[in-house]
This record gives structure tokens, sequence and C-alpha cells, in this order.
């Protein structure tokens, strides 16, 4: 097991967030972290992204960073230049993996099928996202591509809530999920960081009596 996937597991919820206001994610970092949820995974889909991730490592450097959304070697040296120490992609694009590998952060890509999970093998990775989860079979799925892939582990993120995160974390190799219920973007824009850190404090709470 790589040290990544060590923090992961202890963690085991990261928070996927997207945010359009860089300074947003000081007082949001600090609310995750001071209630068990150490760990964000910023996403690329909007500019704040890299600026957020820069922001994020100078206010909480102990806390596990990476870029969600990372699509392109642009937006993968963007997020390694900024601090984050992973990057997640929503699929398996062999030009972004090897990019990653080329400049030297690791890399979880998305899969939700065979031909997604050989793809990656062939290049090394047995660190995986499944994604969307929900929508691509949920946990029958994460399953059935566990079972003939002995060397995977997977990330489920899409879909993933209170009411079935514990469910899909039972599972052996599942290292961690991804979840935006405690950082809804509406509880950010309304900056309503005790709401957000109430969210996340019941999370972690609810995930470490598994």
């Amino acid at each position: 097991m790589s040290h990544l996937v060590e923090q992961f597991n202890k963690i085991k919820i990261i928070p996927v967030i997207a945010l359009d206001r860089a300074e947003d994610i000081i007082p949001l970092g600090k609310a995750l972290a001071e209630n068990g949820l150490p760990a964000a995974e910023i996403t690329f889909r909007s500019d704040a992204a890299a600026e957020a991730i820069r922001l994020l490592r100078e206010a909480q450097p102990e806390m596990l960073i990476g870029a969600g959304t990372v699509l392109n070697r642009a937006q993968a040296q963007a997020a390694k230049d900024a601090g984050a120490t992973f990057v997640v992609s929503p699929g398996f694009n062999p030009s972004t993996v090897k990019a990653c590998k080329e400049i030297g952060i690791e890399i979880i890509p998305g899969v939700n099928n065979p031909t997604a999970v050989e793809a990656a093998l062939e290049m090394g990775l047995t660190t995986l996202k499944f994604f969307p989860a929900e929508a691509s079979g949920g946990i029958n799925m994460v399953k059935s591509l566990l079972a003939p892939y002995t060397q995977i582990q997977l990330m489920p993120t899409g879909g993933i809530n209170t009411s079935n995160v514990k469910d899909y974390l039972s599972i052996d190799r599942v290292f961690a999920c991804g979840g935006t219920w405690m950082v809804d973007k509406k509880l950010i824009d309304n900056k309503d960081w005790n709401k957000i850190g109430e969210l996340a404090k019941s999370a972690s709470e609810l995930v470490n009596l598994i």
C-alpha cells in the first residue's frame, strides 16, 4: 500500500470541492481540518483552483491536498506547482497519465468499466477512481470490477452520501470515497463555515464507526 493510499485510508472521505473564490478555501479548509476531514480535492472546474490549492497549502500544510477534474498536462503542472500532492481525473486519459508520471505527481484516474481498468493496468496504475459511482452501477459494479482485477483498489465518487458511504467503504479494496455533501457549493457561496464544519464532523464520525 502506497503512502498516499494510507493517508486516504485514514481519512476515508475526501471532500470534493468546487469554488469560485480562491480565498474561500482558507476558512473552508479550517472547518474541514478541525472537524475530522483534513483533506481536500479542489477541482479544476473553475479558474480559482490553482490559487485555492496554493492558499490551502500555505494555511494547512499538513492537509492531504489534491486537484480534481484534471484533464491535461497544463492543469497537472499547475496543480503540482500550487502544492497538490495528487491529481484526480474523471476518466482515463493516457496523455494525462503520462504527463503526471513525467512531472512527478501521483494520479488517480477515473474508470467505470473493464476496458478502462485494463488501460490503467497497462500503464502501471492500480489506484483508481470509480466514477460516476452511482450512475455506473454503484456497489454492484464496484464488486464486479474488483473481483477479476485483484490488484486494483478503488475510490468511488459521484452520488456518494450519508446513506451509502458506509456500504461502499465496507468493501475490501475501497480505500476511500469522494464526496461533496459536506462542501455543497451553496454552503461555500454563503460562507456557512459552521454548517460545513458540522457536516464534516458528522461525516467523519459516521465512517470512523466502520
